[in-house]
């Protein structure tokens, strides 16, 4: 695949996320792990991303969520998998609307991004790598997904300032957590006041957190005390047990 290509401006050394075409046609999925064994079944699973019916794309979601995140774990699968979702944002069936919550798909897939980037972080590698010397293999999954972490940006920031509430603070979350890139470190203090915002206006206390761990790493005056509590390793923005990934119907 070729990655070459530029995108005005979101982060002028990081190359596109490929056309979602490309990595479906592209991608030798039946090879690659997820945690049910090989990924054979994944394009037909994304492929229903893309159907009409909100129901299906978002029970589409939800079993990518336990082929590729089972666990809250990265497998060798959940890298391409990852750059489909990021490249279907701009398709217009992410536009689709989900019934009962009335927001747009495209948040949803954001918040699929938040989760999977989550898994990947630097907080969650960091606590893993106090008990299991090497968690960060150079050349496994883990390390292939955060390399990807530029390229998701990119698909990422143009939603930074969306018209829709939903869908802006996905966005800004997904883009906090994908900054801890060393690469993306000229975005931080931009985002820097995204995460205020977040602070000031959102109800999402697993967002909040978010968005005070940014700061706090990137060295911004932060509240002097937010209630937030440790939590277990596997929760995460969106984990919890009213997943955004889960059908109401």
């Amino acid at each position: 695949m070729n990655h070459s290509r530029s995108n005005g401006g979101a982060s002028p050394h990081a190359p596109d996320v490929p056309p979602y075409q490309v990595v479906l046609a592209e991608t030798d999925w039946d090879s690659l792990q997820t945690a049910f064994g090989g990924g054979a079944d994944l394009p037909r699973v994304l492929a229903r991303l893309l159907e009409p019916d909100p129901k299906v794309q978002v029970s589409a979601l939800s079993e990518l969520g336990e082929l590729v995140g089972h666990q809250n774990t990265i497998y060798e699968a959940t890298a391409p998998v990852a750059m489909y979702v990021a490249g279907i944002l701009t398709h217009p069936a992410a536009m689709t609307l989900r019934p009962y919550r009335n927001i747009p798909i495209r948040a949803t897939l954001l918040n699929w991004l938040v989760s999977t980037a989550y898994d990947a972080s630097d907080e969650i590698v960091g606590r893993m790598q106090q008990y299991v010397p090497g968690f960060l293999t150079r050349g496994g999954p883990l390390a292939a997904f955060r390399d990807l972490r530029p390229m998701l940006y990119r698909a990422v920031a143009p939603f930074l300032q969306d018209s829709h509430e939903d869908v802006r603070e996905a966005a800004v979350i997904a883009a906090l957590i994908l900054a801890e890139h060393p690469a993306l470190a000229e975005h931080r203090d931009h985002l820097a006041v995204h995460a205020r915002t977040i602070l000031d206006t959102s109800s999402d206390d697993p967002n909040r957190r978010v968005a005070w761990k940014a700061l706090e790493a990137w060295g911004h005056d932060v509240p002097d005390s937010e209630p937030f509590r440790e939590e277990r390793w596997d929760w995460g923005p969106h984990s919890d047990g009213c997943s955004d990934l889960e059908p109401p119907f």
